[in-house]
């Protein structure tokens, strides 16, 4: 964005404040809650801020430090490309529910929408060790709750989290991504294209300055963040440690709704997830899980042509099999993703849109249906058709509902024995 003249000497003082060493979040909230704004703070004087510091940070504060001024200028300068943004506490557009979790980030960096954190939005996260049919989950989950109005907010880490992401870029409402390290630099290296399509449908978030790696200690903060801008926080796959429960503990904590997905008893990476239940976590197994227990904070949107992406994550009765597709809600169109271009060329993520020629469920010749062939396989077929995860699970139950496959058990599927091989 470009600043003028005020806001920048604005956002050069919230810097001064943000980037002093030793001055973390809540040392700052302490001098704004004393004082009143930046400039209010800095012609307080040293004695009046060591009241409220120790002395030696209130010297570091008014102090000359040519380290500390460079990195104001290097973000003034980054912040005037665009969609770039400096949000501060000050700033109209900083999101109104993370002003309410106790110790808000002074200073947010963004990169895309600044005013789509605050959709209605829903955080997505789960192990970085994911298995193939937890990613799937969190696609089908994320395309589908996005189709119904959700911002889906995780946190860019491999596993469910990116997952989650592109799932929910494959739907209408997009997708944010907390990040642990400066917005100059992307962490996985390697969910570089993944980033500049969430940048471009939706926005990449952080406190952290830019130039700072991937440092342990700055992640669980992130969490908080993730926790902070949503309604509420669904796990998909989490051991007993993951940094995961961590984001469900906050959520709880700043009285937003816990969900998680159960899983295998015998599975590590359900461990988690059934300790969340047992300490009242909503136990998931739908999208429409998700929405009732979001009821009354936001309006679902339906999509015109059925529902197919939240079909992806509900189980099939006989009552919806032939149930009237419910229309879209009036402020939330549906359209179809833009090719997103990025600086790696156009991303693969961002037009993961089922296609509008899609054979009917009915047809023998459907590729999809041919995968499956006559022994019950997993959602891995996934790999043999050569197609998205969220528009495999999604088509999958049209089949099902269609009485052309069978779901097992187990969660396999089959074709049905009325069909001669």
């Amino acid at each position: 964005m470009s600043l003028c003249a005020e806001a920048r000497e604005e956002r050069r003082l919230w810097l001064r404040l943000t980037l002093t060493p030793g001055l973390g979040p809540a040392a700052v909230l302490r001098l704004l809650d004393a004082f009143g704004p930046p400039e209010e703070v800095f012609a307080a004087g040293r004695s009046k801020l060591a009241a409220v510091l120790d002395a030696p940070l209130a010297q570091a504060l008014l102090g000359v430090d040519a380290e500390r001024d460079t990195r104001i200028d290097a973000a003034l300068a980054w912040a005037e490309a665009e969609h770039h943004h400096l949000l501060t506490l000050a700033d109209p557009t900083y999101p109104p529910r993370l002003l309410a979790i106790g110790d808000p980030p002074p200073l947010l960096f963004v990169h895309g929408d600044a005013t789509r954190l605050a959709a209605p939005a829903l955080a997505i996260v789960g192990s970085r060790q994911a298995t193939r049919g937890g990613t799937e989950i969190a696609a089908a989950f994320g395309r589908a709750l996005s189709d119904e109005g959700l911002l889906i907010v995780s946190g860019l880490a491999e596993g469910i989290d990116a997952a989650a992401h592109r799932g929910a870029l494959a739907g209408a409402a997009g997708t944010v991504a907390v990040v642990g390290t400066g917005l100059d630099l992307v962490f996985p290296a390697s969910h570089g294209a993944l980033a500049d399509a969430i940048a471009a449908r939706g926005a990449l978030v952080s406190e952290q300055p830019l130039g700072m790696p991937a440092l342990r200690a700055n992640f669980p903060r992130r969490n908080r963040i993730i926790a902070g801008l949503s309604l509420g926080v669904l796990v998909v796959e989490a051991a007993r440690q993951s940094g995961s429960l961590i984001t469900a503990r906050l959520a709880g904590e700043f009285g937003r709704e816990v969900m998680a997905i159960p899983g295998s008893i015998h599975s590590p990476l359900s461990k988690g997830c059934h300790q969340l239940i047992r300490q009242g976590a909503k136990l998931v197994e739908s999208a429409d899980d998700v929405l009732v227990e979001l009821r009354g904070q936001f309006r679902p949107a339906r999509r015109r042509t059925g529902e197919a992406a939240s079909a992806a994550t509900r189980r099939p009765t006989r009552s919806n099999a032939t149930a009237a597709p419910r229309s879209t809600q009036q402020g939330l169109p549906l359209q179809s993703d833009p090719p997103v271009t990025t600086r790696h060329g156009p991303s693969s993520h961002a037009a993961a849109l089922p296609s509008a020629t899609a054979p009917n469920a009915a047809d023998p010749a459907d590729p999809l249906l041919a995968a499956i062939g006559w022994h019950p396989l997993d959602i891995g077929i996934i790999a043999r058709s050569g197609a998205g995860a969220a528009e495999v699970a999604a088509r999958l139950v049209e089949l099902e509902l269609s009485g052309l496959v069978e779901r097992r058990s187990d969660g396999r599927f089959v074709r049905r024995r009325t069909e001669s091989p």
